[in-house]
């Protein structure tokens, strides 16, 4: 038997057949045209998932069922979509729609703890007890894994990393709330705190990178610039690596996981970021003399979404 993977995106949508050990045996895309009523994203999302099993050389008959990552919320006792900003989606009923192009059974759950679960399925965090994936991005997402098994919470809101305060008083958060963590270790806060210091400090090698315009500034030139001794850059980086390894600590501090992966586009910086967060990590924990998890950057990339979502029809 196979399982089909759907990994829902603003701007695309990825589908695989998946085996039980995660291998992608087929994979198709669609584009998801965000905006459109959710019965017309469903439906192309079902037609890709038929032609991608069909041209895979699968039937409908191997597949024992469907799992779907979205960038939001869903119930999985009732199989709706809860609330989805980036599709604007609120109490869609997914399964039901899904269901009319394949009948299987359904699964769903937040894109975030979906590539968490894949990583702890055949990536980096496979054979651990218990780990937390954090997707560093434009945002921060999270996902928890506990004894081999997706924890979302009992309310499906237990992985919003991004949206535990780290300064009651900082920065205004897109939630409504003021200093969550995504304000302060998101790709957004080092694009934020390198423009502050580039426009101080002109002299800097962010400023030949970006091309003179502050506004193409991105997170890699300022890593970019860290790494070859740039000190406005360096000290971009520095308050970053500190704010990511307290983050990190408030993680360890609640939930004490074997492994602590780092996913997302500001993992792509590999083991200078890596490096610089063990290095701080120590001088925040509490009990000093005691192991701690270990932190490692995500193996899997862009294929995690496929196939954590596909995993969770095999659990």
């Amino acid at each position: 038997m196979v399982y089909i993977g759907i990994d829902v995106g603003g701007t695309g949508i990825q589908i695989g057949v998946v085996d039980e050990n995660g291998r992608i045996l087929a994979k198709g895309d669609t584009p998801t045209m965000a905006g459109r009523p959710f019965e017309d994203i469903i439906r192309d999302m079902g037609n890709c998932m038929l032609n991608t099993i069909n041209e895979g050389g699968f039937s409908t008959s191997d597949v024992a069922a469907i799992g779907v990552g979205v960038p939001g919320l869903a119930d999985n006792q009732t199989g709706t979509v809860i609330f989805c900003t980036n599709l604007g989606w609120t109490n869609v009923p997914l399964r039901a729609e899904l269901q009319k192009y394949l009948n299987k059974p359904v699964y769903i759950d937040n894109d975030a703890t979906v590539a968490g679960f894949a990583e702890s399925v055949c990536g980096v965090s496979a054979g651990c007890h218990s780990s937390v994936f954090m997707t560093l991005g434009t945002g921060v997402g999270g996902g928890i894994v506990i004894g081999g098994r997706p924890w979302s919470g009992f309310h499906g809101i237990g992985s919003e990393i991004g949206h535990i305060p780290m300064d009651m008083h900082g920065e205004p958060c897109s939630c409504g709330n003021y200093g969550c963590l995504e304000r302060y270790t998101s790709a957004t806060a080092i694009i934020r705190m390198g423009k502050q210091q580039l426009l101080q400090h002109p002299e800097s090698l962010m400023h030949e990178l970006c091309g003179g315009d502050v506004t193409k500034l991105n997170a890699k030139m300022v890593f970019d610039a860290a790494k070859e001794g740039d000190p406005v850059a360096t000290k971009v980086f520095n308050r970053y690596a500190d704010n990511l390894a307290q983050a990190i600590y408030t993680i360890i501090a609640f939930l004490d996981p074997e492994m602590i992966v780092l996913g997302g586009g500001v993992s792509k910086a590999g083991s200078f970021l890596l490096n610089a967060v063990r290095e701080r990590l120590p001088r925040y924990l509490l009990f000093k003399t005691l192991p701690c998890p270990t932190i490692e950057i995500a193996r899997l990339g862009p294929d995690a979404g496929i196939i954590g979502a596909a995993m969770l029809g095999r659990k």
